[in-house]
Protein backbone atom coordinates (compact mmCIF):
# COMPACT_ATOMS: atom_id res chain seq x y z
CA UNK A 1 0.00 0.00 0.00
CA UNK A 2 1.62 3.26 -1.28
CA UNK A 3 1.51 6.39 1.66
CA UNK A 4 -1.18 7.83 -0.30
CA UNK A 5 -3.32 5.21 -0.33
CA UNK A 6 -2.59 4.83 2.85
CA UNK A 7 -3.46 8.44 3.70
CA UNK A 8 -6.61 7.78 1.88
CA UNK A 9 -7.69 5.20 4.32
CA UNK A 10 -6.77 7.02 7.12
CA UNK A 11 -9.40 10.14 6.15
CA UNK A 12 -11.82 7.50 4.85
CA UNK A 13 -11.96 6.06 9.44
CA UNK A 14 -12.09 9.75 10.05
CA UNK A 15 -14.79 10.29 8.02
CA UNK A 16 -16.52 7.34 9.01
CA UNK A 17 -15.65 7.64 12.36
CA UNK A 18 -17.54 11.12 12.84
CA UNK A 19 -20.38 9.80 10.71
CA UNK A 20 -21.62 8.11 14.06
CA UNK A 21 -21.45 11.47 16.19
CA UNK A 22 -23.45 13.54 13.33
CA UNK A 23 -26.12 10.37 13.41
CA UNK A 24 -26.25 10.53 17.55
CA UNK A 25 -27.27 14.27 17.23
CA UNK A 26 -29.44 13.89 14.35
CA UNK A 27 -31.56 11.29 14.42
CA UNK A 28 -33.23 11.72 18.28
CA UNK A 29 -34.21 15.51 16.28
CA UNK A 30 -34.92 14.73 13.08
CA UNK A 31 -35.90 10.48 13.21
CA UNK A 32 -33.84 8.08 11.73
CA UNK A 33 -35.66 7.93 8.56
CA UNK A 34 -35.78 11.79 7.67
CA UNK A 35 -32.37 11.93 8.76
CA UNK A 36 -31.09 9.11 6.16
CA UNK A 37 -33.11 10.69 3.66
CA UNK A 38 -31.31 14.05 3.85
CA UNK A 39 -28.13 12.84 3.96
CA UNK A 40 -28.09 10.63 1.01
CA UNK A 41 -30.27 13.15 -0.95
CA UNK A 42 -28.26 15.48 0.02
CA UNK A 43 -24.68 13.48 -1.13
CA UNK A 44 -25.95 12.23 -4.29
CA UNK A 45 -27.19 15.38 -5.44
CA UNK A 46 -23.59 16.96 -4.31
CA UNK A 47 -22.16 14.59 -6.17
CA UNK A 48 -24.29 14.56 -9.58
CA UNK A 49 -23.41 18.53 -9.48
CA UNK A 50 -19.36 17.57 -9.38
CA UNK A 51 -20.16 15.56 -12.07
CA UNK A 52 -22.01 17.67 -13.92
CA UNK A 53 -19.00 20.26 -13.69
CA UNK A 54 -16.46 17.73 -14.52
CA UNK A 55 -18.51 15.98 -17.30
CA UNK A 56 -18.30 12.99 -16.42
CA UNK A 57 -20.45 10.54 -17.07
CA UNK A 58 -22.36 8.24 -14.46
CA UNK A 59 -24.77 6.03 -16.47
CA UNK A 60 -27.18 6.44 -13.90
CA UNK A 61 -30.41 5.19 -16.36
CA UNK A 62 -28.03 2.46 -18.04
CA UNK A 63 -27.53 1.05 -14.52
CA UNK A 64 -30.63 2.14 -12.73
CA UNK A 65 -32.02 -1.12 -11.35
CA UNK A 66 -28.35 -2.25 -10.20
CA UNK A 67 -28.09 1.71 -8.32
CA UNK A 68 -31.65 1.23 -6.66
CA UNK A 69 -30.55 -2.12 -5.05
CA UNK A 70 -26.89 -1.06 -4.03
CA UNK A 71 -28.31 1.89 -2.64
CA UNK A 72 -30.86 -0.15 -0.56
CA UNK A 73 -28.63 -2.15 0.87
CA UNK A 74 -25.46 -0.80 1.22
CA UNK A 75 -26.72 2.86 2.33
CA UNK A 76 -30.94 3.34 2.80
CA UNK A 77 -30.88 0.14 5.08
CA UNK A 78 -27.64 0.45 7.30
CA UNK A 79 -27.45 3.95 7.74
CA UNK A 80 -31.19 4.00 8.76
CA UNK A 81 -30.53 0.82 11.45
CA UNK A 82 -27.95 2.63 12.67
CA UNK A 83 -29.72 5.81 13.24
CA UNK A 84 -32.37 3.92 15.11
CA UNK A 85 -29.76 2.02 17.11
CA UNK A 86 -28.45 5.52 17.98
CA UNK A 87 -31.52 6.58 19.60
CA UNK A 88 -30.56 4.18 22.63
CA UNK A 89 -27.02 3.51 22.44
CA UNK A 90 -24.07 5.75 22.37
CA UNK A 91 -21.88 6.90 19.30
CA UNK A 92 -18.57 4.77 20.11
CA UNK A 93 -20.66 1.94 21.33
CA UNK A 94 -22.38 1.85 17.71
CA UNK A 95 -19.48 2.30 16.42
CA UNK A 96 -17.58 -0.40 18.00
CA UNK A 97 -20.82 -3.00 16.82
CA UNK A 98 -20.12 -1.62 13.34
CA UNK A 99 -16.41 -3.26 13.38
CA UNK A 100 -18.20 -6.68 12.72
CA UNK A 101 -18.78 -5.91 9.36
CA UNK A 102 -16.35 -8.22 7.89
CA UNK A 103 -17.28 -10.99 10.34
CA UNK A 104 -20.91 -10.74 8.32
CA UNK A 105 -19.01 -10.43 5.11
CA UNK A 106 -16.97 -13.81 5.83
CA UNK A 107 -20.64 -15.16 6.41
CA UNK A 108 -22.06 -13.70 3.20
CA UNK A 109 -19.31 -14.55 1.51
CA UNK A 110 -19.87 -18.55 2.48
CA UNK A 111 -23.65 -17.99 1.93
CA UNK A 112 -23.20 -16.69 -1.40
CA UNK A 113 -20.23 -18.18 -3.15
CA UNK A 114 -19.46 -20.85 -1.25
CA UNK A 115 -16.32 -19.46 -0.11
CA UNK A 116 -16.25 -21.71 3.24
CA UNK A 117 -14.29 -20.31 6.32
CA UNK A 118 -10.83 -21.97 7.29
CA UNK A 119 -9.58 -22.57 10.37
CA UNK A 120 -8.56 -18.74 10.96
CA UNK A 121 -11.65 -17.16 9.95
CA UNK A 122 -13.98 -19.39 11.57
CA UNK A 123 -12.12 -18.60 15.31
CA UNK A 124 -12.45 -15.21 13.82
CA UNK A 125 -15.97 -15.47 13.58
CA UNK A 126 -16.15 -17.17 17.53
CA UNK A 127 -14.16 -14.38 18.72
CA UNK A 128 -16.12 -11.83 17.36
CA UNK A 129 -19.42 -13.25 18.91
CA UNK A 130 -17.16 -12.81 22.22
CA UNK A 131 -16.19 -9.61 21.80
CA UNK A 132 -20.01 -8.26 21.04
CA UNK A 133 -21.07 -10.27 24.34
CA UNK A 134 -18.28 -8.72 26.49
CA UNK A 135 -19.42 -5.21 24.82
CA UNK A 136 -23.01 -5.47 25.84
CA UNK A 137 -23.27 -7.99 28.55
CA UNK A 138 -20.44 -6.32 30.56
CA UNK A 139 -21.86 -2.87 30.31
CA UNK A 140 -23.36 -0.14 32.37
CA UNK A 141 -26.12 -0.20 30.67
CA UNK A 142 -29.29 -2.31 31.45
CA UNK A 143 -29.90 -4.94 29.56
CA UNK A 144 -33.70 -3.77 28.48
CA UNK A 145 -35.35 -5.04 25.53
CA UNK A 146 -34.99 -1.61 24.01
CA UNK A 147 -30.91 -1.70 24.56
CA UNK A 148 -30.80 -5.28 23.12
CA UNK A 149 -33.33 -4.43 20.02
CA UNK A 150 -30.81 -1.38 19.15
CA UNK A 151 -27.33 -3.54 19.22
CA UNK A 152 -29.45 -5.86 16.49
CA UNK A 153 -29.81 -3.28 14.93
CA UNK A 154 -26.48 -2.10 14.79
CA UNK A 155 -25.04 -5.71 14.01
CA UNK A 156 -28.30 -5.88 11.07
CA UNK A 157 -26.24 -2.67 9.36
CA UNK A 158 -23.18 -4.22 9.53
CA UNK A 159 -25.05 -7.67 7.53
CA UNK A 160 -26.31 -5.06 5.13
CA UNK A 161 -22.68 -3.38 4.53
CA UNK A 162 -21.53 -7.19 4.39
CA UNK A 163 -24.16 -8.37 1.29
CA UNK A 164 -23.76 -4.31 -0.50
CA UNK A 165 -19.75 -4.70 -0.75
CA UNK A 166 -20.30 -8.31 -1.85
CA UNK A 167 -22.98 -6.99 -4.75
CA UNK A 168 -20.90 -3.58 -4.92
CA UNK A 169 -17.75 -5.90 -6.13
CA UNK A 170 -20.06 -7.25 -8.65
CA UNK A 171 -21.61 -4.32 -10.81
CA UNK A 172 -19.14 -2.02 -9.83
CA UNK A 173 -16.84 -3.81 -13.24
CA UNK A 174 -16.61 -0.95 -15.43
CA UNK A 175 -18.00 2.09 -13.50
CA UNK A 176 -15.93 4.75 -11.92
CA UNK A 177 -15.93 5.28 -8.26
CA UNK A 178 -17.80 8.48 -8.77
CA UNK A 179 -20.71 6.81 -10.60
CA UNK A 180 -20.90 4.23 -7.69
CA UNK A 181 -20.69 6.52 -4.87
CA UNK A 182 -23.25 8.61 -6.93
CA UNK A 183 -25.29 5.97 -8.37
CA UNK A 184 -25.28 4.36 -4.76
CA UNK A 185 -26.72 7.19 -2.80
CA UNK A 186 -29.26 8.40 -5.21
CA UNK A 187 -30.83 5.15 -5.41
CA UNK A 188 -31.28 5.16 -1.95
CA UNK A 189 -32.70 8.43 -1.93
CA UNK A 190 -35.56 7.34 -4.41
CA UNK A 191 -36.17 4.15 -2.12
CA UNK A 192 -36.22 5.92 1.09
CA UNK A 193 -38.43 8.88 -0.13
CA UNK A 194 -42.18 7.11 0.58
CA UNK A 195 -40.71 6.26 3.98
CA UNK A 196 -39.33 9.96 4.38
CA UNK A 197 -42.97 11.91 3.74
CA UNK A 198 -44.93 9.36 6.60
CA UNK A 199 -42.13 10.21 8.80
CA UNK A 200 -41.07 13.55 8.64
CA UNK A 201 -40.43 16.12 11.27
CA UNK A 202 -43.21 18.29 12.41
CA UNK A 203 -40.67 21.08 13.39
CA UNK A 204 -37.88 22.98 12.57
CA UNK A 205 -34.58 21.26 13.66
CA UNK A 206 -31.87 23.13 15.80
CA UNK A 207 -28.64 24.23 14.08
CA UNK A 208 -26.88 21.52 15.48
CA UNK A 209 -29.13 19.17 13.87
CA UNK A 210 -28.49 20.82 10.81
CA UNK A 211 -24.68 21.06 10.10
CA UNK A 212 -24.63 17.49 11.32
CA UNK A 213 -26.93 16.42 8.57
CA UNK A 214 -24.36 18.92 6.45
CA UNK A 215 -20.87 17.14 7.46
CA UNK A 216 -23.25 13.48 7.60
CA UNK A 217 -24.27 14.01 3.84
CA UNK A 218 -20.93 15.95 2.32
CA UNK A 219 -17.87 14.75 4.50
CA UNK A 220 -18.97 11.36 5.33
CA UNK A 221 -21.02 10.29 2.26
CA UNK A 222 -19.96 11.98 -0.48
CA UNK A 223 -16.44 12.55 0.12
CA UNK A 224 -16.06 9.36 2.01
CA UNK A 225 -17.97 6.43 -0.59
CA UNK A 226 -15.33 8.42 -3.42
CA UNK A 227 -12.83 7.81 -1.35
CA UNK A 228 -13.93 4.20 -0.38
CA UNK A 229 -14.55 2.77 -4.25
CA UNK A 230 -11.56 4.71 -5.10
CA UNK A 231 -9.40 2.66 -2.43
CA UNK A 232 -11.27 -0.69 -4.07
CA UNK A 233 -10.12 -0.18 -7.03
CA UNK A 234 -6.48 1.21 -6.17
CA UNK A 235 -5.87 -1.39 -3.56
CA UNK A 236 -8.56 -4.24 -3.59
CA UNK A 237 -11.83 -5.04 -1.15
CA UNK A 238 -9.65 -7.22 0.76
CA UNK A 239 -6.87 -3.94 2.18
CA UNK A 240 -9.61 -1.73 1.91
CA UNK A 241 -11.26 -3.89 4.40
CA UNK A 242 -8.80 -2.58 6.82
CA UNK A 243 -10.17 0.60 7.50
CA UNK A 244 -12.86 -1.08 9.88
CA UNK A 245 -9.30 -1.51 12.59
CA UNK A 246 -9.67 2.32 12.54
CA UNK A 247 -13.47 3.54 11.83
CA UNK A 248 -14.72 2.67 15.79
CA UNK A 249 -11.28 3.96 17.08
CA UNK A 250 -12.56 7.46 15.24
CA UNK A 251 -15.52 6.90 16.13
CA UNK A 252 -14.77 6.09 20.11
CA UNK A 253 -12.44 9.42 19.88
CA UNK A 254 -15.36 11.84 18.23
CA UNK A 255 -17.77 10.51 21.25
CA UNK A 256 -15.38 11.02 24.14
CA UNK A 257 -14.13 14.62 22.87
CA UNK A 258 -18.04 15.75 21.55
CA UNK A 259 -20.43 14.27 23.28
CA UNK A 260 -18.65 13.44 26.58
CA UNK A 261 -19.59 10.11 26.19
CA UNK A 262 -18.18 7.55 29.42
CA UNK A 263 -15.63 5.22 28.16
CA UNK A 264 -15.98 1.84 30.40
CA UNK A 265 -13.84 -0.99 30.67
CA UNK A 266 -16.29 -3.49 28.79
CA UNK A 267 -15.83 -0.42 25.91
CA UNK A 268 -12.22 -1.35 25.38
CA UNK A 269 -12.04 -4.80 25.66
CA UNK A 270 -15.04 -5.22 23.90
CA UNK A 271 -13.01 -3.41 20.86
CA UNK A 272 -9.92 -5.09 21.00
CA UNK A 273 -11.80 -8.40 21.02
CA UNK A 274 -13.84 -7.39 18.02
CA UNK A 275 -10.53 -6.09 16.35
CA UNK A 276 -8.61 -9.22 17.16
CA UNK A 277 -12.06 -11.20 15.01
CA UNK A 278 -11.20 -8.61 12.90
CA UNK A 279 -7.53 -9.22 11.82
CA UNK A 280 -7.96 -13.02 11.93
CA UNK A 281 -10.77 -12.94 9.54
CA UNK A 282 -8.83 -10.46 6.88
CA UNK A 283 -5.86 -12.66 7.40
CA UNK A 284 -6.91 -15.63 6.13
CA UNK A 285 -8.35 -13.35 3.16
CA UNK A 286 -4.99 -12.25 2.11
CA UNK A 287 -3.54 -15.68 1.40
CA UNK A 288 -5.87 -16.57 -0.08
Amino acid sequence: MSRKDFATLLLLAFAWGASFLFMRIASPELGPVFTTELRVTIAGGALLLYALLTRRRLGLLKHWRSFLLLGAVNAALPFTLICMAELHLSASLAAILNATTPMFAALAAWGTRKEKPGAAKSAGLIIGLVGVGVLVGWSPLPLTGTVLLSVGYSLGAALCYAFGGLYASRVGSGLTPLALAAGQQLGASVVLLPLAVIFAPDHLPSSAAVYSVLGLSLICTSVAYLLYFRLIANIGPVKTVSVTFLVPVFGLLWGVIFLQEQVYANTIAGLVIILLSVMLVNRRARKD
